[in-house]
């Protein structure tokens, strides 16, 4: 074996070599010059290199272009003479060879090109990553300066990952990009409570009292003196040179910061109060359908240590009370740079405040801020596109470790894997928000012809009704448009959804012309106590509006974590359960026989005023599908509540519905979303939590803290096991909904019989054997769909009279 040494020997040798001309940065740092071979100097620290084969990522067909107008050819302009530019979908690959958050940033300037006919102003385009999650939608790099855009994200990526960004242009426009800057964050970035796979979109970073700065991760702090609401209620304060940099630790939610975190300059600057009667606010623009992370940065160079306490508002409402020794020692020493997290939830309106005012009980009656950072968290999926390869323009991906090209069995195996895992990335999620609405809206070549239900209201009653769509009628709104309150003409109460059109949201959403048909074709078929009822529609004018009646109560969601609404007790949530169970088993097997409802969320169950349940929102619906095996489709749906099956296979059966209404269950029991990115990892996603708990049985443990002392043992048992078996992968051990039903049903049962035990202690009449277990006497039959009442199978179970049929409803969150 001697012999065979030497060549192996010789080529390790050569192999490591070869290697060691491609070696990648293990630090997963990228800094790219798109569309170019040069390398420029952005800022210190932000040193872009030239597109290259070797340099641990690759792009697909696209093409490069370049400024027109000439630049001139110094930095850091010459990040922005060229770019990379598609108008189809073209994405960026990079290796990752180590798990953590990342910041992306993606600098845009609409510069006019030569090799296209558009300039780069007109282009309208999104962005993905590998994930599904659009970080950008509809954007456009135009601006009144035509100045560089640069947006910033930060992402969860682990090693598994094959990492992509994907620049997906609107039809007929483009996408391109100038540069991408990828690299690790720094550790203590992202606090720990808010870690999750959902990313972070920097909206605002205010160097608070202090001049615009860059640090030395290239974020740009700027200027506050735009955001406060009055100018003569803060002042700047007087700068100081030294900062306690020597204390550690993290005390009730307080942080003492580093140079990582912020740089020392934002500490070393603030605003404080100008006179002590009122407060300092600043005001910021942001999106109302999402959720944000605030980190405010303090630090105490106006006073003497402890003096001044002051409270922390958003919005108006009370967040945390800063500068109290008794609180945090933090607050004993002078200097001392430190910062405080915390996530603000949607809101119905785009202005958001952050305010400080000083409190009564301080011996000094001041208030300051010294730094604020504002954060998107970024929840919308999109499907990922379908890019096609091409060999002569994709730079070979460089995979793996160093010695992944030791021979090519390897780098067929890498490329086996990899392709395997891609083609499952691809199977791709459509979210509940509805697609663009046609230019001609309702009167469209393609449209139905409806008239023939003899549903269709006229615009005008629409508007009388709505008091012309008062805004102070509003009621609800979403990706589709506003919900308004509501009265006819003969006196009902309606809640009235008008899809957006385009002009009115910039970005083209807007109800979709396929889900309005959809809507009045599914209600107009059926009548049932728990599926809200449809009055008519319009599709004047381009209109496309839907009448429903109106819920009182609200969406079973206000009333499980909407602080403004009573919480609900566990009976009546399991009789709120029941009732959406009969809605979506009579879907299923009715008279309306084979509907899928395929967007079951806590949102779309909405709540007479005698907390009757109705199922709603039938937009995304397939009918008639139900005595075949599946029905193959594009997945659609809510993320969170999506049947982990039919997104692999793209194959819907009603035990799609079934998951999603498991998910529902465990939001009836613990009282919290779906997904919650402000807890945990292992705790952000209900469904894997909760069947985590079950499994350990620890599921009690989660239970909704307003239901303490308010369930029986045997009807939480019951319970639990009913969304468990809901929640299985497998749609095949799913049960049917007459089975869930039923189940529900059962516990409802026990807990009733439980309470009117405890009313009549005294009872000899009760089983022996059940009394040692402390449970009910309750016969308990087999599983059978026969179960549910008459009445609820039947088309005609309502008085056909129709202000009998309409209760008062309101419908809060129809997305």
């Amino acid at each position: 074996m001697e012999h065979l040494r030497i060549p192996l020997l010789s080529l390790l040798v050569f192999l490591l070599n070869l290697s060691s001309l491609h070696f990648l940065s293990l630090a997963d740092d990228y800094f790219i010059n798109c569309g170019s071979h040069e390398n420029v100097n952005l800022a210190p620290g932000q040193n872009f290199s030239g597109e290259s084969k070797s340099a641990g990522y690759s792009f697909s067909k696209s093409k490069a272009v370049k400024d027109i107008n000439q630049l001139p050819d110094i930095s850091p302009l010459s990040l922005y003479k060229t770019a990379r530019s598609s108008n189809k979908p073209f994405y960026y690959q990079f290796s990752i060879t180590e798990d953590g958050t990342y910041l992306v940033r993606l600098h845009f300037s609409a510069f006019s090109s030569s090799s296209s006919s558009n300039n780069l102003s007109t282009a309208v385009f999104g962005v993905l990553d590998s994930k599904n999650f659009t970080l950008l939608n509809n954007f456009t790099a135009k601006n009144t300066t035509y100045s560089p855009v640069i947006k910033e994200f930060f992402l969860r990526i682990d090693i598994t990952d094959s990492f992509r960004l994907y620049f997906t242009p609107q039809p007929s426009s483009f996408a391109f990009v100038n540069g991408i800057e990828l690299f690790l964050a720094p550790a203590d970035f992202i606090a720990e409570n808010y870690t999750s796979n959902l990313p972070l979109h920097t909206i605002y970073r205010l160097n608070v009292g202090g001049s615009p700065l860059n640090d030395t991760i290239g974020r740009n702090w700027e200027t506050d003196d735009s955001h406060i609401s009055d100018q003569n209620s803060a002042k700047k304060a007087t700068p100081q040179s030294t900062l306690n940099l020597d204390r550690y630790g993290k005390i009730d939610g307080l942080v003492v910061s580093n140079e990582s975190v912020a740089p020392l300059p934002v500490y070393q600057t603030a605003r404080e109060m100008t006179h002590v009667t009122s407060n300092i606010t600043w005001f910021f623009s942001v999106s109302s359908k999402a959720k944000h992370i605030v980190r405010a940065h303090f630090c105490d160079i106006v006073g003497q240590p402890g003096n001044i306490i002051f409270n922390l508002y958003a919005n108006g409402n009370f967040r945390k009370e800063i500068g109290n020794i008794s609180q945090s020692p933090i607050f004993q020493y002078s200097a001392v740079p430190f910062y405080y997290d915390f996530v603000v939830n949607y809101s119905e309106s785009e202005l958001f405040n952050i305010s400080i005012r000083p409190n009564n009980g301080a011996s000094e009656q001041n208030a300051f801020l010294n730094g604020l950072e504002i954060l998107e968290i970024v929840e919308g999926l999109a499907p990922i596109p379908n890019v096609k390869e091409s060999k002569k323009n994709v730079v070979a991906p460089v995979v793996g470790s160093v010695l992944g090209g030791l021979s090519l069995i390897c780098v067929l195996i890498v490329g086996f894997v990899f392709g395997f895992r891609h083609r499952k990335a691809e199977k791709h999620v459509e979210t509940s928000v509805w697609s663009p609405m046609p230019a001609n809206g309702g009167g469209s070549s393609h449209a139905l012809n409806l008239d023939y239900l003899g549903l269709k209201i006229s615009f005008n009653e629409i508007q009388s009704a709505t008091n012309n769509f008062d805004t102070k009628l509003v009621i609800g709104k979403g990706g589709f448009g506003n919900v308004y309150r509501g009265t006819l003409l003969n006196g009902t109460k309606v809640a009235v959804k008008r899809a957006y059109k385009r002009d009115e949201q910039g970005s083209g959403s807007g109800q979709g012309l396929l889900e309005f048909e959809t809507e009045i074709i599914v209600l107009s078929k059926i009548r049932h106590r728990h599926l809200v009822s449809l009055i008519g529609y319009c599709n004047e004018r381009s209109e496309m509006i839907l009448v429903y009646e109106f819920m009182e109560k609200g969406t079973l969601r206000d009333h499980l974590y909407d602080s403004d609404v009573p919480r609900l007790s566990w009976n009546q949530r399991l009789e709120i359960c029941t009732g959406a169970a009969r809605g979506l088993h009579y879907l299923h097997t009715g008279a309306a026989r084979g509907i899928i409802h395929r967007d079951v969320k806590s949102t779309n169950i909405l709540l007479d005023e005698n907390h009757v349940a109705k199922v709603a929102d039938f937009g995304l619906s397939r009918s008639g599908a139900l005595d075949e095996t599946h029905v193959s489709t594009n997945v659609k749906g809510t993320f969170g509540y999506l049947d982990p099956e039919y997104m692999m296979s793209e194959q819907l059966t009603e035990k799609s519905d079934v998951y999603s209404f498991g998910v529902v269950l465990l939001e009836v029991l613990c009282g919290r979303p779906a997904i919650d990115p402000t807890l945990p990892r292992e705790q952000m996603n209900l469904a894997e939590w909760g069947m985590l708990c079950k499994k350990k049985e620890l599921l009690e443990q989660i239970v909704d803290s307003s239901l303490k002392n308010q369930i029986d043992p045997s009807s939480l048992r019951t319970f639990g096991e009913t969304a468990e078996k809901c929640l299985q992968d497998d749609a095949s051990d799913r049960p049917t909904m007459a089975d869930v039903l039923w189940d529900l049903e059962y516990a409802l049962q026990l807990q009733k019989t439980t309470k009117l035990k405890e009313a009549h202690e005294d009872s000899t009449t009760i089983d022996a054997s059940s009394a040692a277990f402390g449970l009910p006497i309750v016969q308990r039959f087999p599983s059978l769909g026969s179960t549910t009442n008459g009445d609820d199978m039947r088309d005609n179970d309502l008085d056909t009279t129709e202000n009998k049929i309409f209760s008062q409803l309101k419908i809060g969150d129809a997305t």
